[in-house]
C-alpha cells in the first residue's frame, strides 16, 4: 500500500494527537524512594506515566541508606527522602541541584498492632510494659524510627523499654514484624495502613507535638540536572492531583517549599 504526502502527512499527525505534545519527548527516571512512601508512589506513578508519557522506576529503602547509596554513586535521578536533613546534605555536599528540594509530604507516625483492644492508653500500655517486644525503625537510618525513639524518650521510657526493642532495617520491615506477629505492637507510618487489609487491630495516630516534624523532601540529583522526566516528576508531585493521592494516604499537606 502506497501513500502520497498529504496521507503521510495526515497519520503523523494521527499519531501526535495519541501521544500528545507532552509525550513527544518521553524519558525515563530512577527515583530513591523512602520506605514509607512505598505504596503512594506506587500509586502516583502510573497516573505520572499517563499523564507525561514518561517511564519512571522506583528503588525503595530507609532514607539513611538511599542517602548512602547516593553518596557513593548510585544512578538515582531524584530522592524522595522522609525527612529533611538528607536532602539538605546532598545540596550541601554537590549531591542535588541547588533550590529544587520542597517539601512533599508531612508524614504522620502511628502506633499500632493488629490486635484488636490490647490498648487503649497506649502511655499506659507502654510504662507497664506487659509485652514482649516492641517494634521500631532503626533510629539512625530511618526518620520514622527516629521519631519513635523521641516518643519514648519525652516519656522516659527509652532505657526502660531498650531490651524489648526490636529495630526494622526500616519502616517497612518495622511493619512486617508487627504485621505478622512476630512482635506485640510498634511505631510505624500511618500511610501504611492505607493498603492494610488485615483487622484494624489497636491504633493511635501520634500526635506531631511528640516528635520532631517529619517533613518529607525531595530533591534533584545533580546527576539529572538536564533530566526532563526526573524533572516532570518533581513537577507533578506538586500537582492538587498528587497532593490529594498523598493526602489520601494519610499524610499532611505536602508540596511546601522549604
Amino acid at each position: 500500500m502506497r501513500f502520497g504526502c498529504n496521507g503521510l502527512l495526515g497519520i503523523a499527525m494521527a499519531v501526535w494527537g495519541l501521544v500528545g505534545p507532552g509525550h513527544a519527548q518521553a524519558g525515563d527516571t530512577l527515583i530513591a524512594v523512602s520506605a514509607n512512601f512505598t505504596s503512594a508512589a506506587r500509586a502516583l506513578m502510573p497516573v505520572f506515566e499517563a499523564q507525561t508519557g514518561h517511564r519512571v522506576r522506583a528503588s525503595f529503602g530507609s532514607t539513611g541508606k538511599l542517602y548512602a547509596q547516593i553518596e557513593h554513586g548510585a544512578p538515582f535521578d531524584v530522592f524522595l527522602a522522609a525527612d529533611e536533613v538528607r536532602p539538605r546534605k546532598t545540596e550541601a555536599n554537590g549531591l542535588a541541584v541547588s533550590g529544587s528540594r520542597f517539601t512533599y509530604a508531612r508524614g504522620k507516625l502511628a502506633f499500632w498492632s493488629p490486635k484488636a483492644g490490647l490498648f487503649d492508653d497506649p502511655r499506659t500500655y507502654l510504662t507497664e510494659g506487659r509485652f514482649q517486644h516492641l517494634a521500631i525503625a532503626n533510629p539512625a537510618t530511618a526518620p520514622y524510627g527516629l521519631a519513635a525513639l523521641q516518643v519514648l524518650e519525652r516519656w522516659g521510657l527509652s532505657e526502660r523499654l531498650r531490651d524489648k526493642l526490636v529495630q526494622g532495617d526500616s519502616i517497612a520491615q518495622t511493619f512486617q514484624f508487627i504485621a505478622t506477629g512476630n512482635v506485640d505492637a510498634g511505631f510505624i507510618a500511618l500511610s501504611q495502613l492505607r493498603d492494610w487489609h488485615g483487622r484494624p487491630g489497636s491504633l493511635w495516630p501520634v500526635p506531631d507535638s511528640e516528635h520532631d516534624t517529619l517533613n518529607q523532601q525531595a530533591v534533584l540529583l545533580t546527576r539529572a540536572r538536564e533530566n526532563p522526566a526526573a524533572k516532570a516528576w518533581l513537577r507533578f508531585l506538586k500537582s492538587p492531583q498528587a497532593v490529594a493521592i498523598i493526602e489520601g494516604y494519610g499524610y499532611g499537606e505536602g508540596a511546601q517549599l522549604p
